[in-house]
C-alpha cells in the first residue's frame, strides 16, 4: 500500500458506492428489503454492514499514532455494537450516511502517508480481542471488505432485474502515456 494507492481506492469506494446506490435506487423497498438469503440478508442489509464495517475499521484507524483529525470526530459517536447494528432500514437512510462515510474516507486518504502505513497498528476486535497487525495491510483489507460486500449487492441487484454497470477498478486508474510505461 501507498498514499498514492489508499487515495485511489478511496476514490473508487466513493464512486462506486454512489453508482450502487443509484442502481437500487430504481427497485421499490420491499425488493430492496427482501430477504435474499446473502450473508446479511437483503440488499439493505448488506449495505448497512457496510456501513457498519468502514464505521468499525475507521473508529480503529482513528486510534494510529498519527491521530488522523478527519477521523476524530468517529470517537465521538458511541461504537458500533455488533456487526448488525442497524444505521437506518430504507435506501435513503442508508445513502445519507454512506456519503457522510465516504467524504471522511477521501479526507482520510489524504492525510495518510508511507510512515504510517509501515508501522504495526494494535487494536481490538468487537469481542475484545487484541491484535498488532502492519497497518497497511489491515488498510487493504478495508478497502477488499468494501468490494467484497459491493460484489455481493451488485450480483443481487443483477438478481433483481438492476445492471450496477462497469465495476472494476482499471476504470478508475488513470491513463498513462504510453512512453512512460516500462515494460
Amino acid at each position: 500500500m501507498t498514499p498514492a494507492s489508499i487515495q485511489l481506492l478511496a476514490q473508487y469506494n466513493a464512486g462506486m458506492n454512489q453508482q450502487m446506490y443509484t442502481a437500487a435506487a430504481q427497485l421499490p423497498h420491499a425488493e430492496l428489503a427482501a430477504d435474499r438469503k446473502a450473508y446479511f440478508g437483503s440488499i439493505l442489509g448488506t449495505m448497512n454492514h457496510l456501513l457498519v464495517g468502514d464505521t468499525i475499521w475507521l473508529r480503529r484507524f482513528a486510534g494510529h499514532p498519527a491521530a488522523y483529525s478527519t477521523l476524530a470526530p468517529l470517537l465521538e459517536q458511541p461504537p458500533v455494537s455488533g456487526l448488525t447494528q442497524s444505521f437506518g432500514d430504507d435506501l435513503a437512510a442508508l445513502q445519507a450516511h454512506r456519503s457522510r462515510l465516504d467524504a471522511v474516507i477521501l479526507d482520510w486518504s489524504q492525510q495518510v502517508t508511507a510512515e504510517h502505513l509501515a508501522l504495526a497498528f494494535p487494536y481490538k476486535n468487537i469481542k475484545g480481542e487484541a491484535y498488532c497487525k502492519h497497518f497497511g495491510s489491515l488498510v487493504l483489507h478495508f478497502f477488499n471488505h468494501q468490494t467484497h460486500h459491493r460484489g455481493q449487492i451488485s450480483t443481487l441487484l443483477f438478481q433483481a432485474g438492476v445492471d450496477v454497470g462497469v465495476t472494476d477498478l482499471p476504470a478508475w486508474i488513470p491513463m498513462m502515456a504510453s512512453d512512460s510505461v516500462q515494460a
